[in-house]
Order: C-alpha cells, then sequence, then structure tokens
C-alpha cells in the first residue's frame, strides 16, 4: 500500500489507517442549497453534536474568497472538537485553511500533483466511478476512495450510473483503503451500505435537509456503531 499512515490532526503524530476509519465514520458532506435557508455553520454544529465524525467543505460555485472564508469558520468551530475538516477539490483552500484532509474526484488535480503540493498530516481522498479506478487506487498516493454515486442522487447529477450494493461488494473485495460510500444514502438504507462493505456513510441532503440534523445525524450513527 502506497500509504500505510497517514497523519493526524495534532500535527507530528501518525494515523493508522484504522484510525483514519473511525475518523471518516459518519462524513458530512456539505451543500448550501440543501440547507433551506439555514446558516452551515449552525447545521454543521448539529450535526456534529448529534455524531458526524468528519466534514467535507463542498463549495462548486462559491468565490475563492468566499470559498475561504467558509473554511475557516468551519476550522475554527470543528478544530476543538477534533473534527476532522476535509476540502473538496481546492488544493490552495486546504493550504490555507490548514484543513486535515483533501477529496478529489475524477476531474480534479490529479492525485499524485496535489500529494506532492499537500504536507504529508494531509490525507487525500479519491472518488471512484469504475472497477478499473479503484484498480489505479492501489498505485496512488490515496488515504481512502469515495465510491461514487452508490444510489442516484439529486445533489450531484455528473456521475456515472450508480453501483449499487453489489458493485460496492466488488470495490470492498478489489481494495483495502477505507471505502467511504456516497450518493443516495439515508437512515433506511444505512444499514445495508455498511454490510455491504462501506466503512463510512457519507451524506449530503440527509442531514443539510434535515428538520432537525443533530436527531438525523445520532440516528445514522446509531446505525454504524452496531455495525
Amino acid at each position: 500500500m502506497v500509504n500505510p499512515v497517514v497523519m493526524g490532526q495534532s500535527g507530528n503524530k501518525p494515523w493508522s489507517l484504522e484510525r483514519l476509519r473511525d475518523a471518516l465514520r459518519l462524513y458530512l458532506v456539505t451543500d448550501q442549497p440543501s440547507l433551506k435557508g439555514r446558516p452551515l455553520l449552525d447545521v454543521v454544529q448539529a450535526a456534529v453534536q448529534g455524531g458526524v465524525t468528519c466534514v467535507q467543505l463542498r463549495e462548486k460555485h462559491a468565490s475563492s474568497h468566499d470559498f475561504h472564508a467558509l473554511a475557516v469558520a468551519l476550522m475554527e468551530l470543528l478544530r476543538p472538537l477534533n473534527v476532522p475538516l476535509i476540502i473538496n477539490d481546492r488544493i490552495d483552500i486546504a493550504l490555507a485553511c490548514g484543513a486535515q484532509g483533501v477529496h478529489l474526484g475524477q476531474s480534479d488535480l490529479p492525485v499524485e500533483a496535489a500529494r506532492s503540493l499537500l504536507p504529508p498530516e494531509v490525507f487525500i481522498g479519491w472518488s471512484v466511478e469504475t472497477e478499473h479506478e479503484v484498480q489505479q487506487s492501489a498505485t496512488m498516493p490515496v488515504d481512502y476512495l469515495g465510491v461514487s454515486p452508490v444510489f442516484a442522487t439529486p445533489t450531484k447529477t455528473d456521475t456515472a450510473p450508480p453501483w449499487g450494493l453489489d458493485g460496492l461488494q466488488r470495490v470492498r473485495a478489489l481494495s483495502p483503503l477505507p471505502l467511504v460510500a456516497i450518493g443516495g444514502i439515508h437512515l433506511h438504507n444505512a444499514a445495508d451500505v455498511l454490510r455491504a462493505g462501506a466503512d463510512s456513510l457519507a451524506v449530503v441532503s440527509a442531514i443539510c435537509s434535515a428538520d432537525d440534523p443533530r436527531a438525523v445525524a445520532q440516528q445514522l450513527r446509531d446505525v454504524i456503531d452496531v455495525h
């Protein structure tokens, strides 16, 4: 494996892959249109109180100035709680705010280039949409895989056909890396996704659009904790 150890939030203390799996267990991906007009930080804070273990800031349409401001604000909220912040796509934003992780898609900066720019303590996730990409990851400096999408989802339409539970099982057989399942995941299918081999549930609208984000996060965390 290329990256047997990733570094922890405390600076030079390493995280094993097992500790990274624990940190990724309930993975919130932010989505401003899903917030129903509520402040992002309020929803994130409630979700973390309910049991979210990491947060990915995804801002596809924000200016660099606004993206950075949100990232800094989230770091101030999450760092005292030991909840990692993961930045979607933008290596510059991750470096500028001191985020603990970066998540890259197939059309983003190549993983090798990102690794050369980032400090060793910043972990990298990579979205995989085909079995070929899963096989490629074995020789790449990635720390976890985002299996995307598991189910069809309205929050992200520019994706490959859904993996489904059978596809997720195939990915599990191909890779020892932590698997973050994303796409159409909610309370009613969460247990099935975990049984199919996911280490982590990544949720977007299931929490961002919930009337009570804290309660939904707690319910999802309860499912995770028994699997």
